[in-house]
């Protein structure tokens, strides 16, 4: 882990391997437009087409639909896939409409750094005050939240402009998701140790579900079917599993080793829905549990710190990162199989999230003060940017998908 000042980033931008990175991000870039702006005039996405992305699943009989998923949910397109709706074109019409930006949110800071990707260059800063976690898009796509669990309130972000607008009031708001159907939006409290469950148009309270056994309660993913949470503990060593629709608690179930003092993070599912990977900081590496949240399977090593998981835009790859040794591993997205791992000398990545061409992983440095840009085709780190006082849940606009789970970005 590096120092807390950044300096080592001064010199980063003007240097001849920053000028290479604009022109090449400007090179792609006429691409990334075409490929927008050939998605046209519909509310949602299209099934993907044959050979389209998600026709890369692993060789095999195809899988047995997604059945019985929760009411409301929009249907699993490719169960061997629940993700081939998020390919490079498929845009809805209200992420068509979102200006291309990365939103910075900073825990020490407390402000929004706005960057424009294509100029790779900082185009507006926002005071908002408190202990800003994650930048959230809503499920409709139409809104950004920058969360605060200090002050108890959402920031909202219209994507069409990059501009915020009046605030919130939210209960703790550390991370925040929206149930499959799109029917509630869920703050996860993580300093009260509870779900507190919001109607996401109008905010008003719709309950909440105290979770005393869940200490740092903060990271989640959703079954296939929609019906089943898997919530992490990161104090706590364990996850909770809850059901979706009555809003209860399942089950706990214990890692094989309980770190609680930085544990299970971050969550998410295969691309087929067989299992969920819950990184885990102290342990350096993924826990796998089965699909159905009922028990832990095994153990795979990544590195020192790991904590974010993302995937590449055709669902193949797994990018984990070890913010404590300033790396990232890359593994299979559906056998967990490590392929090779990427190095950020000295660096911290976190969280954030591919572009929508999936050509670059941008990434916080919780401890650099930094953003990192990543190349995801061979992992070269192609630009830093020097930013506030701890960085934390990025946030790259637009993505691609039907709809929005929330945190920095999941969509399917």
């Amino acid at each position: 882990m590096g120092t807390d000042d950044g300096t080592r980033w001064r010199g980063f931008a003007s240097s001849g391997a920053g000028s290479r990175a604009r022109r090449r991000f400007a090179a792609l870039l006429p691409a990334v437009v075409v490929a927008v702006a050939s998605c046209a005039g519909v509310p949602h996405v299209a099934p993907p087409p044959a050979g389209g992305p998600g026709a890369a699943a692993p060789a095999g009989p195809a899988p047995a639909p997604v059945a019985d998923g929760l009411p409301g949910m929009p249907p699993v397109l490719d169960p061997r896939n629940i993700y081939s709706a998020t390919g490079p074109t498929m845009f809805t019409d209200a992420a068509k409409a979102a200006k291309p930006l990365v939103y910075v949110p900073h825990t020490k800071s407390g402000d929004v750094w706005v960057i424009d990707p294509a100029r790779l260059a900082v185009v507006a800063r926002y005071e908002l005050g408190g202990e800003l976690q994650h930048v959230v898009p809503s499920y409709d796509m139409k809104t950004l939240y920058a969360t605060d669990d200090i002050t108890n309130k959402m920031t909202p972000f219209d994507p069409r402009t990059g501009e915020p607008g009046p605030n919130i009031p939210v209960q703790d708001p550390y991370n925040m998701y929206f149930t499959p159907d799109g029917r509630t939006a869920i703050s996860v409290a993580e300093a009260q140790k509870r779900l507190v469950f919001y109607d996401p148009h109008t905010w008003q309270e719709q309950g909440d579900l105290p979770t005393p056994d869940c200490a740092g309660i903060d990271h989640a993913d959703f079954t296939a079917d929609g019906r089943t949470a898997v919530f992490s503990c990161e104090f706590a060593g364990r996850v909770a599993v809850v059901d979706v629709a009555s809003r209860r608690l399942l089950r706990m179930i214990d890692m094989p080793v309980r770190n609680t003092t930085m544990g299970p993070q971050d969550v998410k599912l295969a691309p087929d829905g067989s299992v969920f990977y819950v990184a885990d900081s102290e342990q350096n590496g993924l826990w796998v549990i089965d699909g159905a949240a009922t028990e832990v399977l095994r153990e795979i090593p990544t590195g020192h710190g790991a904590h974010g998981i993302y995937l590449s835009r055709d669902a193949q790859r797994m990018f984990v990162t070890n913010r404590h040794e300033g790396s990232v591993s890359v593994l299979d997205a559906y056998t967990g199989a490590p392929i090779t791992k990427w190095w950020i000398p000295g660096g911290s990545p976190d969280m954030g999230n591919v572009t929508p061409d999936g050509r670059q992983l941008w990434l916080s440095g919780r401890y650099d003060r930094a953003v990192y840009v990543i190349d995801t085709t061979d992992g070269r780190l192609i630009h830093t940017f020097r930013v506030g006082h701890g960085p934390h849940g990025l946030c790259v606009w637009p993505q691609p998908g039907r709809y929005s789970l929330g945190h920095t970005g999941i969509t399917r």
